[in-house]
């Protein structure tokens, strides 16, 4: 008789750090998404990534380490090149991709909720290009 591995939940800044790896490794692999993070905002990984991890662990967590506006980031962002509706669902489908091959429990469902909520307010938030 063999026993599952159980997956782990987003419980823990450790969890939350190999989500956010795997997110973004998949991310940067993505034909539509890569570019805008790699080309038009020129992330820097090492920078970016700590910041991304201590977002997450104030969300889930209530760790008190992120302190930045991210909807002033994105605005930035969308100046340089308009983002898309498409764009949001395109970065939702690949963090509930990545939640569901590696990750489950209460905390991963808010990861979930959470993120569907941020995806739809930056796609409302950003004003249409045309």
């Amino acid at each position: 008789m063999t026993s599952v591995a159980r997956k782990p939940d987003l419980d823990s800044r450790e969890h939350i750090e190999a989500f956010v790896d795997r997110f973004y490794a998949s991310l940067l692999q993505d034909e539509r998404l890569a570019p805008i993070f790699l080309e038009v905002a020129a992330v820097d990984l090492a920078i970016h990534l700590p910041h991304i991890k201590d977002y997450w662990c104030k969300l889930l967590l209530g760790e008190q380490g992120y302190r930045r506006h991210t909807m002033n980031i994105h605005r930035q962002l969308h100046g340089k090149q308009a983002l898309v509706a498409a764009d949001f669902q395109r970065w939702l489908e690949l963090f509930n991709a990545t939640l569901d091959t590696g990750f489950a429990g209460e905390r991963t469902e808010r990861a979930r909720q959470v993120a569907a909520s941020i995806a739809a307010n930056m796609a409302s938030s950003l004003p249409a290009s045309g």
